[in-house]
């Protein structure tokens, strides 16, 4: 057996051979597996910034629900799961203002959501991934993940009109980071715009540490009120737990698409093919299970992440132990309030200058899905499609109610644009038809005679 046929992937040295790494020894394994959860860390705790969900707990489930990847993909796929933003619109139709008391229902919302990737996995299974993949076509996720931002830019500007000179700190250092930072600083440019923007909230005087001094330095993670299970009970609102279910639940369709493309990328930086091996199915059941243990427990969503790619290929290690022993970090981490407080208490600037950048990344990965896929607009049916899900997901959500009111005996039932949006775009794609009966034909080529 070569060195490249060896299952576990090490560190390529400057003449292009694989070592395994274990060779690297158990510091410098420590030592990547620490810089892979500095990698995550800015986005991965904004999540619970933006909606008000818990940041102990969010630490906690991205170390578990990444364990618990590794464990059903047979330990072989060096992805890290953090909180993903793709959920950030369910839970502000839910609870716009991060109310605790409707959190619970939103986090309902997300682990119905997750219900679906176990669904899909099979699927994969059973029939292929090509035969699935034909339902979900970059026509229907690319104008969903776009609606997504741009339906959550409006927050980022209040945010921002908090402060509009520490939230432009914020932009400019995330942009001079990602264009013209080197080594780590180029991977982590989130994360140094919040460090850069949140100390210069302290110098202006923005910052209230008063919490932060009362907090304590060891406590647990999970607060029993925080969690889905807290719902069950006499003052359970049945209509606003299906309003929650039905608004969330079609979010998954583009989180389950960007799975898919985050495991392909991970398998051109690490030259294997893990769709194939472990598969889609079990990588697919993996974040499914992860977010639905999360979002129990009131945790945002997890998703594979491509922050973490980037620390891949950057360090050429891709030995999966490297990975998990950033999830044992994270874990360590959570079991501290006194870190919790230190993030609560980021002024609202910070967060809008971050998320204004964050929120336009998100629609612009939208455009380059349909970009990089070729997407055919000149065809009436694809811009039908498309039209529909951005006009019904924005207008909706911009709408004077913000949402689909539809009363049904007794129980009321809120769609928000992004579900109709969602579900209009999917039902179209199957029912008209791929060839466009308006494309105006091509005149005859003239005969040319000799």
């Amino acid at each position: 057996m070569s060195k490249r046929d060896v299952p576990t992937m090490g560190a390529e040295d400057q003449r292009g051979a694989v070592y395994d790494a274990r060779t690297l020894g158990a510091p410098k394994m420590v030592l990547f597996g620490f810089q892979h959860m500095f990698a995550m860390f800015g986005a991965t705790i904004l999540v619970p910034v933006l909606t008000g969900l818990s940041v102990q707990a969010t630490l906690l489930f991205a170390g578990l629900g990444t364990l618990l990847f590794h464990f059903l993909s047979r330990g072989k796929v060096p992805a890290f799961l953090g909180s993903s933003f793709a959920f950030i619109a369910g839970y502000a139709a839910i609870a716009p203002n991060g109310e605790p008391e409707l959190l619970p229902y939103a986090c309902l919302g997300v682990a119905c959501a997750g219900l679906m990737y176990p669904v899909l996995a099979g699927l994969f299974k059973a029939f292929g991934a090509n035969r699935v993949m034909r339902y979900f076509p970059p026509v229907v996720t690319g104008p969903i993940v776009i609606a997504i931002g741009l339906i959550l830019s409006s927050s980022a500007i209040e945010n921002c009109s908090t402060n509009w000179p520490v939230a432009l700190i914020a932009i400019v250092t995330i942009v001079v980071c990602n264009v013209w930072g080197r080594g780590m600083i180029k991977v982590v440019p989130i994360l140094m715009g919040v460090i850069v923007s949140y100390a210069s909230a302290i110098a202006f005087g923005e910052v209230d540490f008063s919490g932060v001094v009362d907090a304590a330095w060891v406590g647990l993670p999970v607060i029993w009120d925080n969690t889905v299970f807290s719902l069950f009970g006499s003052g359970f609102d049945s209509g606003l737990a299906l309003t929650a279910i039905i608004t969330i639940m079609p979010l998954a369709f583009a989180t389950m698409i960007e799975h898919i493309g985050d495991v392909s990328a991970i398998s051109s930086t690490c030259n294997r093919n893990y769709i194939a091996e472990p598969g889609l199915h079990r990588t697919l059941l993996g974040d499914g299970l992860a977010t639905i243990l999360a979002s129990l427990f009131g945790a945002p969503a997890n998703t594979t992440y491509g922050e973490n790619t980037g620390v891949l290929a950057l360090t050429r290690v891709f030995d999966p132990r490297v990975v998990r022993i950033a999830a044992c970090f994270a874990i360590v981490f959570s079991f501290c309030p006194k870190f919790a407080a230190v993030i609560g208490a980021m002024p609202a600037s910070v967060i809008g200058g971050v998320s204004l950048i964050l929120y336009g990344m998100i629609s612009a990965v939208g455009v380059r899905n349909l970009i990089e896929n070729r997407v055919d607009f000149l065809k009436s049916r694809n811009i039908i499609i498309a039209a529909l899900i951005l006009v019904l997901s924005i207008g909706i959500a911009y709408s004077s109610a913000g949402a689909i009111v539809i009363p049904l005996e007794g129980v009321t039932i809120s769609l928000s644009g992004l579900a109709v949006g969602s579900v209009v775009g999917i039902l179209l794609n199957v029912i008209l038809p791929y060839k466009d009966e308006y494309e105006v034909a091509k005149p005859p080529t003239p005969e040319i005679k000799h």
